[in-house]
């Protein structure tokens, strides 16, 4: 605590605003101060009231040109003590000169002076007791010579008026002190509220700034990663499609029967293999440019119902393999969307392999295809699997990310589907919805914006490979 009963770091604060007070309302004590020297011409000769103005603005412009010094003054320079004790004596000089007033007329009979000295020096206490509250010792020593004076000068009459004039200074005194004391605990909570708005936003600023660079850290380790999947898949591919050809051909036995047919099997599961990893490559390496914004998109017109209608029949074989019964459920007003075919394509398949993926057998797969109520075209999958538990939809929809039935399961899979779903799909500003229920199914729906509709004209539509067939035939 400082010699104020203050903490330290206020001291300053109160009295650069007590300087301030001085400055601001320096002009307006002048005033009133010429104001009260020509009103005392009614009962005096001029000499006296020009002898007490001229000493009363002598100690108003000392203490003014204090004030300036002060608030020009660095602040690792001012003596705080010094100061403090330096106002407190100007303040009690500056009351004394005030109080000087009474003695101004020597026509001591005029009750209308009294009364005049009495207001003059009872408006004097209320402003300089408020003028002076951010040092509090400062209000003593600037309104008791004002409280003391009329006091004495009428607690010497015999008459009730003076006397009770004398009690309401006395009294005006002890109100106007609580103000002071009030004022000053407010301009402490004051300082103290603004002292912790200042930390807070200085602390705020550092975690920001320690935010922004975690967060730029993450993006530049993120891009990192992306290149180095990207550059790594790029360079695995080269021989695995040499793998895979030759895989190919020796479980073909293109070049002749094998002695051990064992060695076809083999070549069968390098096979498959081979694929299956060829096909977690091209997984990784849509992820990475998508992650990184390096997927450029070929947007046309596409036609969504045909689109699904190519998915289904290509999943038809591993549906029945499953016993799995593959529903149609497509709007025939359907209007053609201006988007990436193969992203579309790519969504609609990596749905619809999940769906079968997780379906038991004899299960049921929906797609269905529509405009939503606020008119957005969509598509969904659902199907009648196991489901996912609610606190696992967040984790199945990150990289790698597996829920527990895949885990339990081994499923195939590297968790990379729905992240580039949802990839693509942010791509066309589109929202993915999913909603699932354990022991119930799943159902995937996909949301494009109003704004991917083409203008209804007449355009060719593309055939699907079952819409071919029937044209052949």
């Amino acid at each position: 605590m400082s010699q104020s009963g203050t903490a330290p770091a206020y001291d300053y604060e109160l009295l650069f605003l007590f300087a301030r007070n001085q400055k601001t309302t320096g002009p307006a004590v002048v005033m009133f101060a010429l104001t009260i020297a020509a009103l005392c011409l009614f009962w005096t000769h001029w000499i006296w009231p020009i002898a007490w103005l001229s000493t009363v603005l002598f100690a108003q412009g000392w203490t003014q040109r204090l004030a300036r010094r002060l608030l020009d003054e660095e602040t690792d320079t001012v003596n705080i003590k010094g100061w403090v004790h330096l106002f407190t004596a100007l303040e009690f000089f500056n009351a004394t000169l005030w109080s000087s007033l009474s003695l101004v007329t020597g026509h001591r009979d005029h009750f209308a002076f009294d009364v005049f000295v009495f207001a003059t020096l009872l408006i004097v206490v209320c402003v300089r007791a408020i003028q002076a509250s951010p040092i509090f010792q400062a209000v003593y020593a600037a309104t008791l010579p004002l409280t003391l004076t009329l006091a004495i000068t009428f607690l010497g009459s015999h008459e009730v008026e003076p006397i009770a004039m004398a009690g309401i200074a006395v009294c005006a005194q002890v109100f106007f002190v609580m103000i002071a004391r009030r004022t000053n605990e407010t301009t402490l909570t004051m300082l103290h509220y603004r002292a912790e708005k200042d930390s807070l936003i200085a602390e705020l600023e550092e975690e920001k700034s320690k935010s922004d660079e975690a967060r730029r850290r993450a993006e530049d380790a993120n891009v990192a990663k992306s290149r180095f999947l990207a550059t790594m898949s790029h360079e695995l591919r080269t021989p695995l499609n040499a793998i895979l050809g030759f895989s190919e051909l020796m479980k073909d036995e293109a070049f002749g029967v094998h002695s051990n047919p064992k060695y076809k099997e083999y070549a069968d599961d390098i096979h498959r293999s081979g694929r299956h990893l060829l096909e977690l490559i091209n997984e990784i390496l849509d992820l990475s440019r998508i992650e990184a914004g390096r997927y450029e998109m070929s947007e046309e017109a596409v036609a969504l119902v045909h689109t699904l209608e190519d998915c289904c029949y290509l999943m038809a074989l591993r549906a029945e393999a499953k016993n799995i019964e593959l529903v149609e459920a497509f709007s025939s007003e359907m209007p053609r969307l201006w988007a990436d075919s193969r992203a579309v394509r790519q969504i609609c398949l990596n749905l619809l392999s999940n769906a079968i993926k997780f379906t038991p057998m004899g299960g049921c797969v929906t797609v269905q295809c529509g405009m939503a109520r606020d008119g957005r075209p969509f598509f969904s999958v659902a199907d009648t699997g196991p489901g996912i538990p609610e606190d696992e939809l967040d984790t199945i929809m990150t990289s790698f990310g597996q829920g527990s039935l895949a885990q339990e399961t081994a499923e195939d899979g590297a968790g990379l589907g729905l992240p580039i779903v949802r990839g693509l799909v942010n791509l066309h500003g589109g929202e993915l919805v999913m909603r699932s229920k354990v022991r119930v199914g799943t159902n995937v729906t996909i949301f494009f914006p109003m704004s991917r509709i083409m203008p209804d004209f007449d355009v060719m539509a593309p055939t699907s490979p079952q819409q071919e067939a029937a044209d052949a035939a």
